[in-house]
C-alpha cells in the first residue's frame, strides 16, 4: 500500500475508488443504475479531450485557455458546411469530410498560437487567453450567436453512437489517450516536450530547435479541441459559439489533479484518464444529489486551489 501512495498515479486511483464508493453510496440507486453509467460514458469524453489538450500544452511549462474557443470554431465551420453544403440526408462520406475540416480549423488555431508563444515571445496564459476569445468571436460573428441546426443524421452516429456496446467518444478519448501517452513517453518528440518544460535555457543550449517543439505542440492541442467540439456537435445536433463553457475550469483542474506539473517538466496521460474518471464520478454525484451547476463550479474552483496549494507544499518539503 504504502508503495502505491507514493506514486500519484496510485493516489489517483485510491481518489477514483474512494470517490465512485462515496457516490455510490450515497445514492445507489440512481448512481450504479444502467442508465447514469451510460449517460457518463458518453458525457465525460468532451472535457476528458480539452483536458487532454491542456495538459500537453502545460508539459512545456505554457497552458492553452483557448481549448474550448477553438473546440467551437471547429464544430461551428463543420457544422455550417453540413447544414448549408451537405443537408440533412449528407452520408458517412460528407460527415467524415466535414470532420476533417474541423480538424484543419483546429490545426490552424493550434499554428496560431504556436507562431504566438514560440515566435513572437508572448506568455502563453496571454497569448491563449486573447486567441480564445477571437475564435470565439469569429464563431459568433458567423453564426450570429445562434445554434447551427439541420446537420445530417449520420453525424449524430459520433457522438451518441455504440461500437460493440461502447458509446464512440469513449472509444475516442480511449484511443487518443493511448496514443498520447506514446507519444509523449516513447518518442523523440515526447522528451524534446518534457525537456522543454523541465529546463528550457538547457534545452536551447542543447540545440533543440524549442520553436519547433512549441509550435507542434500547440497545434496537437488545437486539433484535439476540434475532436472533442466535434463530438460536442454530434452529441448535441447542433453547433454554438458558447457551448461547454464550463469546461475550461474542469479541463486545467484536471490536467492538475492528474499530476501534470503546471511549470512544465512532468506529468503522465494515465493520471489525466485517473483525474477524468474521478471528476465524472464527483460531477454525476453532485448532479443526482441536487448540487446546482453554480455551486458546482465554486466546487471545481475551491479543488483546483487545493490541489495547487498542497502540490506546492509537497514540492518546497521535498527541496
Amino acid at each position: 500500500m504504502s508503495r502505491i501512495l507514493h506514486s500519484t498515479e496510485g493516489r489517483l486511483a485510491l481518489i477514483t475508488i474512494v470517490v465512485f464508493v462515496l457516490m455510490a453510496a450515497l445514492s445507489p440507486e440512481r448512481f450504479l443504475s444502467p442508465q447514469n453509467l451510460t449517460s457518463m460514458a458518453f458525457q465525460f469524453p468532451e472535457f476528458a479531450i480539452l483536458a487532454l489538450a491542456v495538459a500537453v500544452a502545460m508539459l512545456t511549462g505554457g497552458i492553452d485557455l483557448s481549448v474550448v474557443g477553438a473546440a467551437n470554431l471547429s464544430a461551428v465551420v463543420a457544422a455550417l458546411f453540413m447544414a448549408n453544403v451537405v443537408g440533412a440526408d449528407g452520408g458517412a462520406g460528407m460527415v467524415a469530410l466535414a470532420f476533417v475540416m474541423a480538424l484543419c480549423v483546429g490545426l490552424v488555431a493550434g499554428l496560431f498560437n504556436g507562431v504566438l508563444v514560440a515566435t513572437l515571445g508572448l506568455p502563453p496564459i496571454l497569448a491563449t487567453l486573447g486567441s480564445g476569445l477571437i475564435f470565439t468571436g469569429f464563431a459568433i460573428a458567423m453564426t450570429g450567436g445562434s445554434a447551427v441546426m439541420g446537420l445530417p443524421s449520420a453525424a449524430a452516429w459520433i457522438g451518441n453512437g455504440t461500437i460493440l456496446w461502447i458509446p464512440v467518444p469513449l472509444v475516442v478519448f480511449a484511443l487518443l489517450a493511448a496514443a498520447l501517452g506514446w507519444l509523449m513517453s516513447r518518442t523523440s518528440f515526447g522528451l524534446k516536450t518534457r525537456m522543454f518544460g523541465a529546463n528550457p535555457l538547457a534545452a536551447r543550449y542543447a540545440a533543440m530547435d524549442t520553436g519547433a517543439v512549441l509550435i507542434k505542440l500547440y497545434a496537437l492541442c488545437g486539433m484535439l479541441s476540434a475532436v472533442a467540439g466535434f463530438i460536442v456537435m454530434s452529441r448535441a445536433n447542433s453547433a454554438k459559439a458558447d457551448y461547454g463553457s464550463s469546461y475550461l475550469l474542469l479541463a486545467v483542474l484536471i490536467a492538475v489533479l492528474g499530476g501534470v506539473n503546471p511549470y512544465g517538466g512532468y506529468g503522465r496521460i494515465i493520471g489525466v484518464v485517473l483525474a477524468v474518471l474521478s471528476m465524472q464520478f464527483l460531477s454525476s454525484g453532485l448532479n443526482l444529489l441536487g448540487v446546482t451547476n453554480f455551486a458546482r463550479e465554486m466546487i471545481w474552483g475551491a479543488l483546483l486551489i487545493a490541489v495547487m496549494l498542497i502540490n506546492t507544499l509537497a514540492k518546497r518539503r521535498t527541496s
